[in-house]
């Protein structure tokens, strides 16, 4: 929530998870893979009046949407929507070749100024040169679920490069986050990493 605005990332799990919200102003979705596009969960939101935004390959494939609806930014565009500043930044797997499970160009992480806070939201992505050159990111959510992304080390190698204020570890089932944030706090104590508990049983 932020002015009056209620904004989703990647709504997942069936719409039922997101009955205590208001009606989304503003979706975000990162990519096309259907824990981040889940026409299932879209399709139970009031998104009369959404406005998504995304890039192209989930324009391409995003059902019962019209095309006024959308706005399409590719890595490194930046827009102003409803009073906020958003930068779309790379996501992508190392090494960038046929093999990716993640192209770059094809999916956004999001960098978005709230006016007093700067949000990175990393997408399914690695280590990448995009990422450790960010800069005044006061919240982050990086991702780190092997195999598909990176794991703690390279995500951990990253955030002490970038130093976000905050930094939320997410998208991590199965791995060890209390060890991430030992190897990010040990090398920097000015990040304050804060665990949630995203995969309740």
């Amino acid at each position: 929530k932020h002015a009056d605005k209620t904004i989703f990332v990647d709504p997942y799990g069936g719409a039922e998870l997101f009955s205590s919200f208001d009606a989304p102003d503003i979706i975000f979705i990162t990519d096309i893979h259907g824990d981040h596009l889940n026409q299932n969960t879209i399709n139970g939101l009031d998104t009369e009046n959404t406005t998504f935004v995304v890039p192209q390959a989930v324009a391409d494939q995003l059902e019962g949407v019209s095309e006024d609806q959308m706005t399409i930014i590719s890595n490194g565009e930046t827009i102003n929507l409803m009073g906020l500043e958003i930068t779309a930044i790379p996501m992508y797997n190392l090494p960038d070749d046929e093999n990716s499970r993640h192209k770059k160009g094809r999916g956004n992480g999001y960098v978005i100024d709230f006016g007093n806070k700067t949000v990175y939201l990393s997408g399914d992505t690695e280590d990448i040169p995009e990422m450790r050159t960010l800069e005044n990111i006061d919240i982050a959510f990086v991702c780190m679920n092997l195999p598909y992304t990176m794991d703690i080390y390279q995500a951990a190698s990253a955030v002490i490069d970038f130093a976000p204020t905050n930094m939320y570890p997410y998208h991590h089932r199965g791995q060890d986050i209390a060890k991430f944030k030992e190897v990010v706090t040990d090398a920097n104590d000015g990040i304050n990493v804060v665990l949630k508990d995203w995969y309740p049983k």
